[in-house]
């Protein structure tokens, strides 16, 4: 675009200079009068209103259930680069989210740059994604060594919290062609894990990274995204899962998948988890 062609270059406010996220539920999100209206039933993170939202001072709008969104609501968040994406309560899931485009690409060129890197960079940043998982820089430089250890410190992790909680834990075990048939605490795993990597899903969407290229995980279409998941798998996905498992055995009407959910969404707010994982991300790539 021309410099100063129809004054649209200093329309937007740069990414740098905007205020993050901005979460929205249980409402209809339109456009009246050139502005952004969100009205709210109430029940979900906002108190019911009519809400004008300042839409070019946040770089994503998260909207999760029981919301909708108009055609010229959509319009006006892509003319204004501000990313729509849809996200179960809390940031437990992420649906759809159309590709972040901010005023800098120094975020994806590192990564692209790092990644490419396989012997060098690449490998040294899949080391420290390992020793901010494992609380130590380890020596080695071989992946499948350092894949090893972090498996057989993983295995002592998921009988420690397990402990913590007070729940019996008999290995994990996984059938992927019958997911149902893992026991309670496995099944309350796979339930926690999908949620954190939602978050992922979210805090990568919205620096503007690129999923595809991991440092750790290779072949998944979302690796970089498991790789973040990754870094909390001890702090975060295990005890939301223990704890789930631990009112499930308390309330055994209860479904596990639905009580996941709601722990995971009690601890993504309080331990603001998608702002902390887009502060890795930023540190990742620092220099």
């Amino acid at each position: 675009m021309l410099k100063g062609r129809l004054g649209l270059e200093t329309a937007r406010i740069p990414h740098t200079d905007r205020h993050g996220l901005l979460s929205l539920d249980r409402g209809n999100l339109s456009v009246e009068d050139g502005c952004l209206r969100f009205i709210c039933a109430g029940g979900g993170a906002l108190d019911a209103g009519d809400y004008q939202i300042p839409f070019q001072a946040v770089s994503a709008i998260l909207l999760g259930p029981g919301s909708t969104v108009s055609h010229d609501a959509l319009r006006l968040l892509a003319r204004h680069n501000t990313a729509l994406v849809a996200i179960g309560g809390d940031g437990v899931r992420c649906y759809t989210a159309p590709p972040l485009m901010p005023d800098q690409s120094d975020l994806a060129r590192r990564h692209a740059r790092v990644w490419a890197d396989a012997e060098g960079a690449r490998l040294s940043m899949a080391r420290k994604l390992y020793a901010w998982r494992l609380g130590e820089v380890l020596p080695h430089r071989d992946i499948a060594v350092l894949r090893g250890i972090e498996g057989a410190r993983m295995k002592e992790s998921y009988k420690l919290i397990a402990q913590r909680f007070g729940i019996e834990w008999n290995g994990r075990r996984y059938d992927r062609s019958r997911p149902e048939a893992a026991d309670t605490p496995n099944q309350a795993i796979n339930h926690a894990a999908t949620a954190v990597e939602a978050a992922a899903a979210i805090a990568v969407t919205a620096t503007a990274t690129i999923p595809q290229l991991g440092f750790i995980h290779e072949d998944s279409a979302h690796s970089f995204v498991l790789d973040i998941a990754d870094l909390y798998r001890t702090s975060v996905t295990l005890p939301i899962a223990f704890e789930a498992t631990r009112r499930h055995r308390d309330q055994p009407g209860q479904e596990i998948e639905r009580l996941v959910r709601r722990s995971a969404g009690e601890r993504f707010r309080r331990e603001k988890l998608i702002p902390s994982m887009i502060d890795r991300i930023k540190e990742l790539f620092e220099g």
